[in-house]
């Protein structure tokens, strides 16, 4: 095997009622003030932001609790809670949502902690690495972006239009209270978003640089086939009934396990289709999920040839597709169509103008290649290198009707 460093100190309550337990993980940490933050409606609608700050004013927590964190979350929003943590004085940053509002939640836990710098200028574009960090907890209500275990976290920037990640172990979660009935009010867009997100955080994982050297990780791979192979059936179910106590409760432990390294040790995180994906959703504001099987069929097609055997394994391995009389080439196509398809029965976006955007025009083309190099500054992926042209000719290639 290859030689790989595995970190995960979140704590996880997974199960009916989880929820309940935010108090007593919040004074196991000695914490005493909590900023609580959350996104829209449903978390006020359905009664969830109540029962929680309630819970913790009775476990003698002071609470400030601050709203509306949007999809593809905004900086104007980290700034003004992180005035907010500070004058409350917080001492824990405590996330209900999904991915948006817990990398939020980490954004404002940096700053917090680190008053003398700019999340963005100083941390966000990686200039400090800051050493002080408040602890994040996370109660769960949307399995995506698998933040609650991971040690990512990405932010819009809403005057530039760039969307940027960090990672940085001192940021993941310090516990995350996961009850899947929190999820079952989702519409089933969301719910289809969040099974494409799962499913790339495992193929962008699993797609990592081909070796000549006959060394394998053959656990990771069998971990990673593993659950893309219980994402798939299981948000077949979710997409028709998101009722499902099994099928939601599978998707919300595999959103997690995707997203903590897990699916990739021993590999080099390749990112290639999350990266496409977010100058989309910058540029544009559409869903993130959307945003990834969008461009995941035409990055696939270009990249097939790098390593066939790959793609031919993803076939056979997780679609169930019968080897017997083709080529690796030939069953990486029919592995890459599989995958498509699959989207395409979940009604999610396929090509650019299925979200919604239009057909692009190639100044669009070039503007999208042109930022997902940071203006130039780097090379995207690994499992194959992309430059300017290459990132150029997938976003062509996505961009029919």
């Amino acid at each position: 095997m290859r030689s790989f460093e595995f970190y995960t100190p979140t704590r996880v309550i997974f199960g009916r009622g989880a929820e309940e337990q935010a108090g007593a993980q919040a004074k196991a940490l000695g914490c005493s003030r909590v900023l609580v933050l959350y996104g829209g409606h449903s978390a006020v609608k359905s009664g969830l932001l109540d029962r929680v700050v309630s819970g913790l004013e009775r476990d003698g927590l002071a609470c400030h609790a601050l709203g509306g964190v949007q999809p593809n979350p905004r900086l104007s929003l980290v700034y003004e809670a992180i005035r907010q943590a500070i004058e409350f004085q917080a001492d824990l940053i405590l996330a209900i949502g999904g991915g948006s509002v817990i990398d939020t939640a980490k954004a404002v836990s940096i700053g917090a902690a680190n008053p003398d710098l700019d999340v963005w200028k100083d941390v966000w574009l990686k200039k400090f690495v800051p050493e002080k960090i408040l602890p994040v907890g996370v109660i769960l209500t949307i399995s995506a972006a698998g933040s609650e275990t991971s040690d990512s976290a990405v932010l819009t920037n809403d005057e530039t239009h760039e969307k940027r990640g960090l990672n940085t172990d001192r940021q993941r979660p310090k516990f995350a209270l996961m009850n899947p009935e929190l999820t079952f009010t989702l519409p089933r867009f969301q719910v289809t978003c969040g099974v494409v997100d799962i499913m790339m955080h495992t193929l962008d994982r699993y797609f990592n640089p081909p070796k000549d050297d006959g060394v394998a990780n053959n656990v990771t791979d069998e971990l990673a086939e593993g659950l893309l192979r219980t994402v798939i059936a299981n948000g077949r179910v979710a997409a028709r009934d998101s009722h499902d106590y099994q099928a939601m409760s599978e998707l919300m432990w595999a959103g997690s396990l995707s997203h903590n390294n897990l699916t990739g040790l021993g590999g080099v995180k390749d990112f290639s289709v999350h990266q496409l994906g977010h100058e989309l959703s910058a540029m544009f504001d559409v869903a993130h999920g959307a945003s990834l099987s969008a461009v995941w069929d035409s990055w696939a097609t270009c990249c097939l040839d790098t390593d066939p055997a790959r793609f031919a394994r993803l076939g056979e391995k997780v679609w169930g597709l019968n080897p017997e009389g083709k080529s690796e080439r030939e069953l990486g196509l029919e592995a890459i169509a599989a995958t498509r398809e699959y989207f395409r029965s979940l009604d999610m976006p396929v090509t650019l103008p299925e979200l919604g955007i239009g057909v692009l025009t190639e100044e669009q083309l070039e503007e999208l290649a042109w930022r997902c190099t940071f203006y130039g500054k780097r090379k995207v992926g690994a499992f194959r290198v992309l430059d300017r042209d290459d990132l150029l000719a997938i976003y062509r290639m996505a961009n029919h009707t």
